[in-house]
């Protein structure tokens, strides 16, 4: 039975004791007659007339289990558990939905898809609902559960939980001054997993804004997911073979692990994203940039600290020590590997003691070149460098650091000379205007220096004959 979404209006009365009044579904039949009072059932003779008229029960079927694998696959839901009440239910992912982009929390999030969404809350009652929603809360996001290593759904045991550990939590959100504090506006899942030993270990970061009732009561939230492993040398396909193929993503190796190459990306603010990345592809120029976020209590002997968060923005989770000169380069073969070579800058600056040189600008030169036959060249990488350029940041008077990273591919490739005939005698180059006339004659007295060889063998050839 609908009640949403039919043209009748439909009403649910209670009556005192609190419980729902019965209702008698009966079919349409023409023998039924309409205008007589129908019979009222009570709850003491429900039972009755459950026996005389019930065909289909009333009662809910028992549920069947959900069997699962035996570890997470692409896109399965992420189980969570709950302690206290002893619940399976899933990790949610809210997702936007219609035109006006509301939040719709029941999306479940996928085992391997990193991904971030957005939606937008409306708030009728911004004094209650920012002390009772549990979506403005960060507890909501990592307290009371836990999260499964492997889809299970029975025999649950303390081995096969994963706590969430969350960095840096805010504190609860409170009304003051007609403003909501500490309301969560961005959720960032890290979760590490190892094949199908599923999930290792979870962690949340969280970034909290004021709500204030003049500006509408309404909120924009991001809820980012992002996995990542240790290993993952032999499950990256080939970006070639043998050599790159244009806009395949660049092989990178850290301590033998293979990875893509990538760099910063900027979120739907301008600020750099903290797990979501752009793949550097072969052949093609890049360009991005993003601010920084960077803590608002700087002393000086902070410098070498801040530079270093800098450095780790602009690497990633991942720091590139070689690149893979061909496409189909294996971890295991050294020959087929160059050292990135890096170039950071000097800690102190020049002429500012209270100052610190931090990169701002990171520019990744790379040269390749084409080898092989002429009917079938083969792209491979000659060498790469990580070029840093920075600037004096002063302390104390900086929050966002803006950083920018830039691609470039130089084509060395030396083609050789295009095939030519054999040479000639004659050959010269025009070191003047008679050149051209010079060829001329030189050609007509080769010709009349044959004409006269021709002539004086047919002589000889007769006077033998004669003879």
């Amino acid at each position: 039975m609908f009640r949403s979404n039919t043209p009748y209006p439909t009403d649910t009365v209670a009556v005192p004791g609190g419980r729902d009044l019965l209702f008698c579904v009966q079919l349409d039949d023409a023998k039924l007659n309409y205008f007589q009072q129908p019979q009222d059932v009570k709850e003491s003779d429900f039972c009755k007339f459950l026996e005389k008229y019930g065909r289909h029960s009333f009662l809910a079927p028992s549920q069947v289990q959900p069997s699962f694998s035996a570890f997470y696959r692409a896109g399965d839901p992420i189980l969570i558990y709950f302690d206290s009440s002893s619940v399976l239910s899933t990790l949610r992912q809210p997702v936007k939905m219609g035109a006006s982009g509301l939040c719709v929390d029941g999306n479940p999030a996928g085992f391997l898809d990193s991904k971030s969404t957005s939606c937008t809350r409306i708030f009728a009652n911004l004094s209650k609902s920012c002390i009772t929603d549990p979506a403005l809360d960060a507890a909501s996001y990592y307290r009371d559960f836990t999260v499964l290593k492997v889809p299970i759904n029975d025999n649950i045991v303390q081995s096969m939980k994963v706590n969430v550990t969350a960095v840096a939590p805010p504190g609860a959100p409170h009304m003051r001054d007609n403003t909501c504090n500490n309301v969560v506006s961005e959720v960032i899942y890290e979760i590490e997993f190892s094949g199908t030993h599923g999930i290792q270990s979870v962690s949340v970061r969280f970034k909290v804004s004021n709500i204030s009732e003049n500006s509408g009561s309404s909120l924009q939230q991001r809820f980012t997911l992002h996995f990542w492993t240790r290993t993952l040398s032999h499950t990256l396909p080939r970006s070639g073979n043998p050599g790159y193929i244009t806009e395949a993503p660049l092989l990178i190796a850290n301590s033998g692990a293979t990875q893509h190459m990538s760099i910063l990306r900027s979120e739907g603010d301008g600020s750099c994203s903290q797990f979501l990345r752009h793949t550097v592809q072969f052949g093609r120029n890049m360009r991005t940039g993003c601010k920084l976020s960077l803590s608002p209590i700087l002393e000086e002997s902070n410098c070498s600290y801040i530079q270093q968060k800098l450095y780790k923005a602009f690497q990633g989770m991942n720091r590139a020590e070689d690149l893979a000169i061909t496409g189909s380069a294996h971890s295991t073969q050294a020959e087929e590997w160059t050292t990135i070579l890096i170039q950071k800058c000097s800690v102190q600056a020049v002429n500012c003691t209270s100052c610190c040189m931090v990169p701002v600008t990171l520019e990744i030169q790379i040269l390749w070149t084409k080898v092989g036959l002429l009917s079938n060249p083969q792209a491979q990488i000659l060498g790469a460098r990580y070029f840093y350029q920075c600037h004096p940041l002063k302390l104390l008077s900086t929050s966002r650091v803006p950083l920018t990273t830039v691609v470039t591919f130089t084509d060395m490739t030396e083609w050789p000379e295009p095939p030519r005939g054999q040479p000639q005698m004659h050959w010269k180059l025009p070191f003047d205007i008679f050149f051209p006339f010079k060829v001329a004659l030189n050609l007509e007295r080769s010709y009349r220096g044959d004409l006269a060889g021709y002539f004086l063998l047919i002589l000889i050839m007769s006077s033998i004959l004669c003879f």
